[in-house]
């Protein structure tokens, strides 16, 4: 009943639902661009259009009173990004435990414009030994959904070279806010 409420839902704001879940037990959802207020509602009402039921990780300020019940519901992780904390380990053994589990991870961690995208959801994958799965909302078309399923070789350049092929030609909320689909080079030297 979700799934047909959220389809009407869409349809009656214009948008079409495109492909499906991999039959993957786990998976690390990498959802993009992500550059508008708007893009929470428009996802969610994806996810549920697509029958995906997922855990996301957002700044832990988000969940306070009086929303911030609601946000656990929706299956929101506070995490809080003031401090350093083993994120990255936290969610490897999420995976470890769980028999199903899709995180869905907004690589670019804020709205606005960034130059690199943070490398956490790469590193969880790889840790977790999860695929990663495309996740989009293309606001020029007005589609959104899911696309490709790539599996971390370790060679992040060349995972990463697929997921900016993915990407290239679909348009955020806000278009000039969407970086460029790359990762930070690694530190080198004395101080890696």
């Amino acid at each position: 009943m979700k799934r047909g409420l959220a389809r009407l839902l869409l349809r009656l704001i214009g948008w079409r639902v495109v492909g499906a879940m991999p039959p993957a037990p786990k998976v690390v959802l990498v959802v993009a661009p992500h550059t508008s207020n708007w893009d929470f509602p428009i996802m969610l009402l994806l996810a549920l259009a697509l029958g995906i039921k997922a855990k996301w990780m957002g700044k832990h300020t988000l969940f306070r009173p009086p929303v911030g019940w609601f946000l656990h519901r929706l299956g929101g992780v506070p995490i809080d990004r003031t401090a350093r904390h083993n994120v990255v380990g936290q969610a490897v053994a999420a995976f470890d435990a769980a028999d199903r589990m899709v995180l869905a991870v907004l690589p670019e961690g804020t709205r606005k414009r960034t130059a690199y995208w943070k490398s956490g959801f790469y590193y969880i994958a790889q840790g977790a030994q999860v695929p990663i799965v495309l996740g989009f909302a293309d606001y020029q078309r007005k589609e959104g959904g899911i696309g490709s399923m790539i599996i971390p070789s370790g060679d992040m350049d060349a995972d990463m070279a697929k997921l900016r092929a993915f990407y290239t030609g679909i348009t955020g909320r806000h278009p000039e806010q969407f970086g460029e689909v790359r990762l930070k080079p690694p530190l080198e030297g004395p101080h890696a």
